[in-house]
């Protein structure tokens, strides 16, 4: 087969959907070499240059003009007879041709539905404009958790035998040994606490780090953040500067993947209290680097943890700072739900998803 993909994200985000994006190419590509796997955008970045260098992936860039993502990437795949393309983040392009190709789109999650308040009105009535159009040309649309598949057919009227879910993985890099000199400089250069726990993740409000930092007045836990700056921020540091917490909280930055990996397997807990995920990668990251790990008792998440995750109500600071002292005050625990948790996560291997994903590209 010839897949052809949509590379904005690919090669444009560094986290989130640019992740997904170049790790299910990667992982097709390893495991499934014979077909071909050809990213479409209009220019390359350092980014992803290194799956571009796999065996049968392929960069080409997208015809010349204003809006050709949506008016010509389609056509261009068409014309390169690619037998598949596949939209990575919730879009499609709006032309074709009439030569025959199959059109599959991953959604990752409808928060602009159920959390509109963390968006403006325009961008909530483009979001909901291009899922629902992408939804209606596709041939077959891939979930990335079974609440997503749950929200689509709920928000955007989609029948349930349309819909497939194919859980994501995460990076590489936090699924492979570190040796004790990396993990011993990674820990000098950014000095971290000798314990501490640990969140990642875009600093707004949706995530919830402000819950974390009220959990954590009044105790001397240290804890590390690492994640992109909203306006958010100015409100968790401003609590952070009110109660005299600033010695206690470690913002990082300018973190590569190799040293992110690295911090997961130094922290003693992970806590990700987010209100609402599509997904949650971090929460793979974290039991795939034999971190134990809390989070939300809310919409994928149980689904990203297992049963040995801790669990907590997001909206409860109480239950929050409750579940982390459980948690710090009890090693052996510790150990047991990090051990039972990297278990669990075998099931979003790289080989798994591959599987999963070629299944559906045989399908349509």
């Amino acid at each position: 087969m010839k897949i052809a993909f949509d590379g904005k994200r690919f090669f444009n985000n560094s986290s989130g959907l640019g992740n997904y994006s170049r790790d299910l190419v990667r992982i097709l590509a390893t495991f499934y070499p014979d077909n071909q796997y050809v990213i479409l955008n209009k220019n390359q970045s350092e980014r992803g240059r290194e799956i571009l260098s796999l065996p049968h992936v392929s960069f080409k860039e997208t015809s010349k003009g204003s809006l050709s993502r949506q008016f010509k990437m389609g056509k261009d795949a068409q014309n390169l007879d690619a037998d598949i393309f596949h939209g990575l983040s919730g879009e499609l392009p709006l032309r074709w041709n009439k030569k025959p190709i199959k059109k599959i789109v991953t959604i990752h999650d409808l928060i602009f539905l159920r959390f509109p308040n963390y968006y403006s009105f325009f961008d909530r009535k483009i979001h909901f404009w291009k899922f629902k159009r992408a939804t209606e040309q596709a041939d077959l649309i891939i979930a990335i958790s079974e609440q997503t598949r749950k929200d689509i057919i709920q928000f955007l009227k989609v029948p349930e035998s349309k819909i497939e879910v194919v859980y994501q993985g995460c990076h590489q890099a936090f699924k492979e040994y570190i040796f004790p000199e990396f993990l011993e400089q990674t820990k000098m250069r950014f000095n971290l606490p000798e314990k501490f726990i640990l969140n990642v993740g875009t600093i707004e409000e949706r995530k919830n780090l402000l819950g974390i930092v009220k959990a954590l007045k009044d105790t001397d836990i240290p804890l590390v953040v690492v994640g992109r700056k909203t306006k958010y921020y100015s409100r968790v540091r401003s609590f952070i500067d009110k109660n005299n917490l600033k010695n206690q909280v470690l913002f990082l930055e300018n973190v590569s993947m190799h040293e992110l990996a690295a911090i997961y397997r130094l922290a003693d807990i992970f806590v990700y209290p987010s209100f609402f995920e599509g997904f949650g990668i971090p929460v793979i990251e974290a039991l795939f680097s034999g971190t134990p790990v809390i989070t939300s008792n809310v919409s994928c998440l149980p689904e990203a943890g297992g049963k040995d995750s801790v669990y907590i109500n997001p909206e409860n600071v109480d239950d929050i700072r409750a579940k982390i002292l459980f948690l710090w005050n009890n090693e052996s625990e510790r150990k047991r739900r990090a051990r039972m948790g990297l278990e669990y996560v075998q099931k979003f291997t790289d080989e798994n998803i591959a599987k999963e994903m070629m299944k559906i590209y045989q399908k349509v």
